[in-house]
């Protein structure tokens, strides 16, 4: 039997001027032993968080230590977590990661608790006030129980939605990346997950951009982000096309969550109404800091904070 557990925290619980985050919640098995909490959803959540923006995030742990445990950090960073269900029958997430060259290679373990968010949890949320925003990535929605959950919150919310592209093999199917393509204000992907969108492979940058282009204009959005590496990103609209430069990580530790970081401070940006160039410059040296880390997070209120100083300059 599944419950939700209501002796959560739900200090805040307004959805009124905050962002909603949906998707899975996990713990990262490094080779050396040590587990960092993760996932693409709940990194860009904290990050939020640490921002001020007070997020909701939408998720289902396993009734175990693990499960606790994710409770007890987000209360410990002051983070809503009435959205997040127990589940008594799956457990909480893991993905194991091997790390070549500082590039991390991961293994998605299949049916854990995250992928069982059920539809109960829409009555913690008010749906019938728009939040500022609804993020969410590809991952959680693999399996139809969490799938049908998103579908009726997207359905049943009038908020923009920002979703963040993760092809991670075997756990996708083009019907699930167009949908949300479809449904999406704007989208995030990176420059393998733009060939595998568009079905084409470019022989160069022209080419590249061309498939962008058409990316952006095929699925309706807004905004398409197309993050390029060492290489910068991309920045497309309808009436604009803007190349942010690079910004180099002095020492990489790992780059685990640079993805997320930077989805962040872009969600933070739009928020906020900033240039794109702006979004993009502040959104690249912010993870571009958290490759200097170990993990994606960091429970360093300073690191925000410094951050937050810059930009308000």
């Amino acid at each position: 039997m599944e419950k939700q557990n209501s002796s959560h925290s739900e200090t805040n619980s307004s959805t009124e001027t905050r962002p909603l985050v949906f998707g899975e919640v996990l713990f990262d098995e490094f080779e050396d032993g040590t587990a960092v909490l993760g996932g693409a959803p709940f990194n860009v959540a904290w990050h939020l968080q640490g921002f001020g923006l007070n997020p909701l995030f939408v998720s289902k742990v396993g009734k175990d230590q693990r499960g606790q445990q994710i409770l007890d950090t987000m209360q410990q960073w002051e983070m809503d977590t009435s959205g997040v269900q127990l589940d008594d029958t799956h457990p909480t997430g893991k993905v194991t990661i091997k790390l070549e060259q500082g590039q991390p290679t991961f293994n998605i373990v299949p049916d854990q608790a995250y992928d069982n968010i059920d539809n109960s949890v829409l009555s913690h949320i008010n749906t019938s006030t728009p939040s500022t925003l609804l993020y969410h990535g590809s991952l959680a929605l693999r399996n139809k129980v969490s799938q049908q959950t998103f579908d009726d919150l997207r359905t049943r919310s009038s908020s923009p939605v920002f979703v963040d592209i993760n092809l991670r093999r075997p756990w996708w199917t083009n019907e699930i990346i167009h949908s949300s393509l479809n449904n999406a204000t704007w989208a995030k992907l990176n420059d393998i997950e733009l060939a595998e969108v568009a079905k084409a492979e470019p022989a160069n940058k022209a080419e590249q951009k061309e498939i962008a282009l058409q990316v952006r204009e095929s699925f309706g959005l807004e905004l398409l982000i197309i993050t390029l590496g060492s290489e910068g990103a991309w920045f497309i609209s309808q009436d604009k096309f803007f190349e942010g430069a690079p910004v180099p990580a002095k020492n990489i530790v790992d780059t685990v969550g640079a993805g997320d970081a930077f989805s962040a401070v872009t969600i933070y940006g739009l928020l906020h109404k900033w240039p794109l160039e702006i979004i993009s410059i502040r959104a690249m040296t912010f993870a571009s800091s958290v490759c200097e880390m170990r993990g994606a997070t960091t429970t360093n209120k300073h690191f925000y904070k410094e951050n937050l100083s810059l930009w308000e300059k």
